[in-house]
């Protein structure tokens, strides 16, 4: 294994709970996942509940074994962080899954961007935070028994997936014992089930990508467009709208 200069973080496991006897899970015949050949253990890396609803309601229909490793120092403000972060730990105790919370260590990932305040979204300033975070992600997985990596960032139709993917190998490359999984989770309706998921469990809806940067730009935005800024800790997806949905 290679050995990683990184400074060490204070990853803490919140282990799951007893299993629920009825998890809500999306009522549809799923098509088996198959990990890469040879893989039998992955660690996702989430970004937040709504991405990831659907990509671990996936895993667990095909009966992979997986654990989330929630690294996101790109998330600003802290209060956001946080949400985002309650809101998949909660998700996961409820099917059952272990979630490792690693550090909030900002300052570090304001490091790595310095240079690129004013760069687009989808530009070399995502690549940089994409990189962090999977190099972090790698790191973790290497040194505790996982043999595959994969994200729930390419699910959403805003990012660039081949971009998403490259950060991915480029992290997994570090370790030979490693590969990153570039399963494709928004066909066959995946990014359709995502919204469903975050309606029935009412998840907090965030706004903007994540980071500082982004809150600037999408508040721009939107006063451009005579809207309000964003409030932080405001908007959820609703239950009553997909009940609503499934009556039409």
């Amino acid at each position: 294994m290679t050995k990683s200069n990184h400074p060490r973080l204070n990853e803490k496991i919140i282990t799951k709970p007893e299993l629920p006897a009825t998890p809500r899970v999306t009522d549809i015949e799923r098509k088996e996942l198959r990990l890469p050949k040879g893989r039998n253990k992955v660690l996702l890396h989430s970004c937040c509940a709504p991405c990831s609803g659907e990509v671990m309601e996936a895993m667990l229909a095909s009966g992979i074994d997986y654990s989330i490793y929630f690294y996101n120092p790109n998330i600003h403000p802290k209060r956001e962080y946080e949400i985002r972060k309650e809101e998949n730990i909660r998700f996961a105790q409820a099917h059952g899954i272990d979630f490792i919370d690693a550090d909030y260590d900002m300052d570090n990932w304001f490091e790595r961007v310095k240079g690129m305040e004013w760069e687009p979204e989808r530009g070399i300033r995502c690549t940089e935070c994409f990189d962090m975070r999977f190099e972090r992600t790698a790191l973790y997985a290497a040194e505790n028994g996982f043999d595959t990596i994969t994200s729930s960032l390419g699910i959403s139709r805003w990012k660039n997936m081949a971009q998403i993917n490259d950060c991915g190998h480029r992290a997994a490359a570090r370790y030979p014992e490693l590969v990153y999984w570039t399963y494709n989770w928004r066909k066959g309706g995946g990014s359709a089930r995502m919204i469903e998921i975050s309606k029935r469990e009412e998840f907090y809806q965030q706004e903007y990508c994540g980071c500082i940067y982004s809150l600037r730009d999408t508040n721009h935005h939107r006063r451009q467009n005579g809207r309000d800024k964003i409030e932080i800790g405001v908007k959820f997806y609703s239950y009553d709208d997909l009940k609503q949905e499934e009556e039409l």
